[in-house]
């Protein structure tokens, strides 16, 4: 889904994604479609928008409630939870706010 590589040691080199967290984004842009393709298809962009971002800064996003992770608020109900490990970020979850987490 995501790719990127980095040049600064304070940035982190390649984005993976856990294979629960590509599961819980598909889930969330299938719901969402069956009631507003359009919609879906601008999530889906945004998120992987803000999360090749995160290459450049990883620390910018707020800390998680699970030790060692970060939250990045993708929009008010959509969550990306990451951490960054051996220079990449990995994607471990994507949330709907209501969800609880961890669970």
């Amino acid at each position: 889904m995501m790719r990127g590589n980095s040049s600064n040691g304070s940035e982190c080199g390649r984005i993976k994604w856990r294979s629960a967290a590509r599961e819980s984004l598909l889930e969330i842009v299938d719901y969402i479609s069956d009631d507003n393709p359009q919609a879906a298809v601008a999530l889906m962009d945004e998120i992987d928008e803000k999360v090749v971002r995160l290459l450049q800064n990883p620390a910018i996003h707020r800390q998680g409630r699970v030790a060692g992770t970060r939250e990045l608020v993708v929009r008010p109900n959509y969550i990306v939870v990451y951490m960054c490990s051996d220079e990449n970020i990995v994607i471990i979850q994507v949330l709907h706010a209501a969800q609880q987490w961890p669970l």
